[in-house]
This record gives structure tokens, C-alpha cells and sequence, in this order.
């Protein structure tokens, strides 16, 4: 091994490889953890019960690799929305969302996105890499909110199953004992619907899924979400009737709203047609206005309509509320007018 490599972000399995090669006692894997994730540590030297000589045999090869955010704008709703450096003269975005007793922080799992979707400022970037899992539990660490947080989002930049390894290692940091130890009903992992990664997301995890729809109808879908053509919604939703749903999970269906698009009767009864059989929650989204697309939101009040007929139908509808509009909170927005000013 030469190099030197980020600790933190590494499993439990990848940390019991590294003391193995470095001969050192198996035990050392879970005391390295416990220092990464549970106590906090910025420097291999805190790791006071490891004998200084494997400390410094470490040292030759790791840093522990944590990185501070480089901006933070504040929303007047209280929405934070924090840049972290990635890819060299890249940047990632952390959205950090309180309300009332909840606090939620939505983390990016790559920098840029390949899917191309029309109403996402982060697809205008194009792909520029994988986050590491160190990259995406960074975000979490670092966040100087982070003993308030409830809850974890992973709807921020990019596609997490379009990076399902790194995504899966970091899923295992945050909910394992040695790790993070939290809820994973606290956490959720949004898709466009990759449907190779819905079966090792479901088998290995018990965190919570969110599938991005958006329309019902697969033509509108293609022109909003390019993905639709290599996987349709319609068979996303007919794989997920089939996996094994034995463990105890929530299943939303994320469905930005745009005006004249998709909010019509149609859609209301197409939508509860294809979800038949899914015991599911559709979020309703206020589209946040991007630069250079056509779209505009639905009013208020037919958002509201909307939500109203879907419940009608026995679809389990509601509204998310709209934050941080002020400070780019929208996926993509903040970083690449960093890209731009640099």
C-alpha cells in the first residue's frame, strides 16, 4: 500500500484487511471504527488505545480524511445550505432543513449527475465523478449541525444508484454498531429508478426508498427524465411489487409538479392506476425555477386539488413544503454558480 488513503469511510470489513496486512490484532479494525465514528477522531494520534507504533505504521499510509464545507448560505425559513469541496476545483451540496423537532439533511452521492433530467440543475452539470462513501458520511460528520439531526435524505446531487457501491458503504457506516448506530428508518435513498439497484438496496438495507416519478405517462416522462427510456417507470414499479418487502420500510413517490404538465385529472387517475399494489406515499413538489427550462410550478391550489383527488382514490397524498428558495436551495443550484464565479 503506498499513499495515503482516507480512513474514515472505510467499513468494518475493508478496516479488518487493513490491520491484517499491516499484521496488526484483529481487534484493532473495531477500535479504529469506534475512533472514526463513534469518538470523533481528526488525527490517528487521538487513537490512544492502538500501540504508537501501529499509529505511526498507520500514519506512513492514512490520514483520516475529513473536510470542512467552504460556504454556507442561510434561508429565512432557516435552511442552510452547505458547499463541500470534492473532485479538484469541484464542489458538492449539503442541504440542512429544520423543522420543529425535525432537522434533515439532505447529502449529495456525486458530483454532477449523468441522467439529464430537465427539471434538475445538477444534470446541467454533467457527470464529473462518484463520491466516496468518506465523501458522502463527510457531509454528516462535518455538518456543524450535526448532533440536532433526525433525519437523512439522500436526494441531493446525483443518482445514489448510479454510485450504489459507495452509497451501500455508506448506508452500512451510518446504521451500523460500530458505525454511526442510527435508525435506518431514518433514512432514505431517493432513485430515478435504477433498477439493478433496487434489489441490493432492499436485501442489504432497511432503509427507507424513494422513487422518482414525476408523471405517470411514459412519453412525458421521456421528455423530463431521459432514464425512462432504458428503465420505464412502468417496470420500476413492477420490480418493486416483486421484491421481498418483509422488512419493515417506508416507500414514497417523489412527483414534482409543473404546471400544465402533470397535474391534471388524467394524471390523477393514471397515478393511482400504476400505484395499485404499492403501499406507498406520493410527495407532492413545488418545482423550485431553474435557469433555461421552460417548466413552471403548479399554483398552490391546484397542488392542493391535486392532493385532494389523489386521496379520493385511496393514494396517500401530501405536500412538501417548499424551503429555502432564497439560497439556491433547489439541487445543483448553489454549486454550479460556484463553478461558474471560479
Amino acid at each position: 500500500m503506498t499513499g495515503h488513503e482516507n480512513l474514515f469511510g472505510k467499513t468494518l470489513s475493508e478496516l479488518v484487511d487493513i490491520v491484517s496486512s499491516f499484521s496488526m490484532p484483529a481487534y484493532s479494525a473495531r477500535q479504529i471504527a469506534e475512533w472514526l465514528y463513534k469518538k470523533e477522531a481528526s488525527d490517528i494520534d487521538q487513537m490512544t488505545n492502538i500501540s504508537k507504533a501501529n499509529r505511526d505504521l498507520l500514519k506512513e499510509h492514512f490520514t483520516i480524511g475529513l473536510s470542512s464545507h467552504v460556504k454556507v448560505q442561510v434561508s429565512v425559513d432557516g435552511t442552510k445550505k452547505y458547499l463541500f469541496p470534492a473532485a479538484t476545483g469541484k464542489f458538492i451540496e449539503s442541504a440542512y432543513i429544520p423543522e420543529g423537532t425535525r432537522a434533515t439533511l439532505c447529502v449529495s452521492s456525486q458530483v454532477g449527475c449523468k441522467m439529464g433530467c430537465l427539471f434538475c440543475m445538477t444534470g446541467k452539470q454533467g457527470f464529473q465523478g462518484n463520491l466516496t462513501a468518506g465523501e458522502i458520511v463527510n457531509q454528516i460528520r462535518s455538518l456543524p449541525e450535526r448532533s440536532t439531526l433526525t433525519n437523512i435524505v439522500y436526494m441531493g446531487m446525483g443518482e445514489p444508484f448510479d454510485n450504489l457501491a459507495q452509497v451501500m458503504n455508506s448506508l452500512e457506516i451510518l446504521t451500523s454498531d460500530w458505525g454511526f448506530g442510527m435508525s435506518p428508518k431514518r433514512i432514505t435513498v431517493s432513485t430515478i429508478g435504477i433498477i439493478p439497484g433496487l434489489k441490493p438496496f432492499v436485501e442489504k438495507s432497511n432503509c427507507n426508498l424513494a422513487i422518482s416519478l414525476h408523471t405517470p405517462f411514459d412519453e412525458e416522462r421521456k421528455k423530463l427524465m431521459p432514464v425512462q427510456v432504458v428503465y420505464p417507470i412502468g417496470d420500476v414499479l413492477d420490480y418493486v411489487k416483486q421484491l421481498d418487502w418483509s422488512k419493515q420500510r417506508r416507500i414514497s413517490i417523489e412527483y414534482i409538479m409543473f404546471r400544465g404538465l402533470n397535474d391534471t385529472p388524467a394524471h390523477v387517475k393514471q397515478l393511482s392506476r400504476i400505484l395499485n399494489g404499492i403501499s406507498c406515499r406520493v410527495n407532492l413538489i413545488r418545482f423550485h425555477a431553474i435557469p433555461d427550462t421552460p417548466l413552471e410550478s403548479t399554483r398552490d391550489e391546484d397542488i392542493v386539488a391535486f392532493r385532494d383527488n389523489l386521496n379520493a382514490k385511496g393514494i396517500t397524498a401530501t405536500i412538501r413544503r417548499s424551503r429555502g428558495e432564497d439560497i439556491y436551495a433547489a439541487c445543483g443550484l448553489l454549486s454550479t454558480k460556484t463553478l461558474s464565479q471560479k
